[in-house]
């Protein structure tokens, strides 16, 4: 037995049949819902109730969340553009045409991703060029959150069908 092997038998390529996998796509989502352009959403909430250091500290973590993420997409951008959507297309064929659950799983995990960076990168853009502050960021960043959190639970909506067809074909004897 080489080492390959070991490695394929120690750790389960099966996604779709793996708690951990599921885990990992709460996980996921819960996280992106909660962290709005890095900002969590407690401290969206407190900065609503109480104002003052609060809201400055949310405004200067938005403005440089936002300037970090422009920054990276104006001067890298087609780059990672070009890079996404070659593995997101990789990742699709192995998954759909040649069967690869493992890549099924984790192009059902990026793909939805891409929609929400394409959200956030449009509200990062309008942050950064109408000033916003105050109740108009909080309701921006609020509504960024409830984009994200419908995206996911589309997307936990379509992976768990989909694991639930590819569990339900997959032979025992295969």
């Amino acid at each position: 037995m080489d080492v390959i092997d070991t490695v394929f038998e120690v750790i389960d390529m099966r996604s779709f049949s793996n708690l951990w996998y599921w885990i990992a796509l709460a996980v996921l989502w819960s996280s992106t819902s909660h962290w709005v352009l890095g900002v969590p959403h407690d401290m969206i909430q407190r900065a609503r109730r109480e104002g003052g250091q609060a809201q400055q500290d949310v405004e200067d973590l938005v403005r440089i969340n936002a300037g970090r993420l422009l920054h990276l997409m104006d001067h890298g951008g087609l780059i990672l553009v070009g890079l996404g959507c070659f593995w997101l297309s990789g990742l699709a064929v192995l998954a759909f045409y040649y069967q690869v659950e493992f890549a099924a799983a984790v192009f059902l995990l990026l793909a939805p991703m891409t929609l929400v960076v394409w959200a956030s990168m449009r509200v990062c853009r309008r942050i950064m060029a109408d000033e916003n502050t105050g109740e108009a960021l909080h309701r921006r960043l609020i509504v960024h959150r409830r984009w994200t959190q419908s995206i996911g639970m589309v997307a936990i909506f379509v992976t768990a069908m989909y694991g639930t067809w590819w569990n339900v074909n997959l032979s025992i004897l295969n």
